[in-house]
């Protein structure tokens, strides 16, 4: 554990965090990021947990955890105040009063890269995984504009500061090939260089960026203002959206097939253990490879794994009528389809599948912070409590 001096501070540790989980990814309804803390203090141990409730909450305070970070936010819908008679003030109030702050990364953290769709699909073993619904690459234009080889370092500063050259995590990002240029003024015209009538030849440099498209008129505006040229010879073209390595949920391979029966037996092994329990619909003996998953409520990417190919689909929070939609009244196996290739669902715990993700963002604390006391917390926050079969 990193002594008081040089133990990092609150807001270190969310720059960390915003960059694993960025907050703009988040969906618009949601509430993610810092509900109470002071950004300056320093932190020592800190406690995740899926849910900011008063057994995780005594936990942080209890370990002196000056962190606790949740994946599900405490205030999710939009409140007054947070008065300390209020079963939500009351722990904001318990957190303030022991020095814990409180962070929240929901749905930004869904579709991560390290998020908990992909840690439940790392939990289960899947190979080749995917995103099932793949975020969309940033739009971006590739821009490649002449310029003579003496002004080309001053050109490259002036796109670079108007937002051009950034590729993921580098900035200043540019290539360069070096040419000749030729043109001929005509009249009417004021070149830097040559004269009227005359073709003239210089050494130029190809200089090339890419830039954020909302970025487009800003760029192309300071590219105009610092080349020497009257008229700018510049190429723009727009790079297509690609999918990226992050979104909602996962899909993959199994090592080797299995029943749906031994599926459902292997979730509940692999998950941690709830009154819930796993559940499936489908035919008990029916083969199933292809396997996507979605932590937590994934009921409306259904159709979308069927589409993918999955044979199997692991979500929670699954309803009756779209389940016997999903799984006993498609019209393509009443049409006389393999019912062998029919997608089996299959319904675990909500905390459950998403448990999972805490010890990798725990892990990637401890990487970025070395010596970070760093703890998952113990408590079982389903809410489910007892079940008869």
């Amino acid at each position: 554990m990193p002594s008081p001096a040089h133990a990092p501070s609150l807001a270190d540790v969310l720059a960390a965090l915003d960059g694993w989980y960025p907050p703009a990814t988040a969906e618009s309804w949601d509430a993610v990021g810092l509900t109470c803390g002071d950004r300056g203090d320093r932190i020592e141990r800190v406690l995740l947990a899926v849910d900011c409730v008063p057994a995780t909450v005594a936990e942080a305070v209890e370990s002196e955890a000056q962190l606790l970070i949740t994946h599900h936010p405490l205030l999710l819908t939009g409140v007054h105040g947070v008065p300390a008679d209020d079963p939500k003030g009351a722990l904001v109030h318990r957190m303030i009063r022991a020095g814990v702050a409180h962070f929240v990364a929901h749905t930004n953290a869904d579709i991560a890269a390290d998020g908990v769709s992909q840690a439940l699909a790392d939990c289960l073993g899947l190979r080749a995984t995917a995103p099932l619904s793949p975020a969309s690459t940033p739009a971006l234009d590739h821009l490649t504009v002449y310029v003579p080889a003496a002004d080309c370092d001053r050109l490259i500063s002036a796109l670079i500061e108007a937002g051009a050259g950034a590729v993921g995590d580098y900035d200043q990002c540019t290539f360069t090939v070096s040419g000749q240029g030729s043109y001929r003024p005509l009249p009417g015209a004021d070149p830097a260089d040559g004269e009227i009538g005359v073709l003239t030849r210089k050494s130029e440099q190809a200089l090339s960026v890419v830039l954020p498209r909302p970025r487009r008129a800003a760029v192309l505006a300071a590219m105009r203002q610092a080349h020497p040229y009257e008229e700018v010879a510049f190429t723009l073209t727009e790079q297509p959206a690609l999918d990226a390595d992050t979104g909602a949920g996962r899909i993959g391979q199994l090592a080797e097939p299995m029943t749906l029966r031994e599926f459902t037996s292997y979730v509940a092994d692999r998950l941690p253990s709830t009154v819930w329990g796993v559940r499936a619909s489908g035919r008990p003996d029916q083969l199933v490879s292809t396997v996507a998953v979605c932590g937590g409520s994934g009921a409306s990417y259904t159709e979308l794994a069927r589409a993918r190919g999955a044979d199997v689909y692991l979500t929670s929070d699954l309803k009756h009528h779209s389940t016997v939609e999903a799984v006993t009244e498609r019209a393509d196996l009443a049409a006389g389809a393999d019912p062998d290739a029919r997608l089996a669902l299959v319904d675990a715990a909500h905390w459950a599948t998403e448990w999972p993700w805490l010890p990798v963002a725990a892990g990637l604390l401890r990487q970025r912070f070395g010596g970070l006391d760093v703890a998952v917390s113990t408590a079982v926050t389903d809410p489910w409590t007892l079940h008869a079969g």
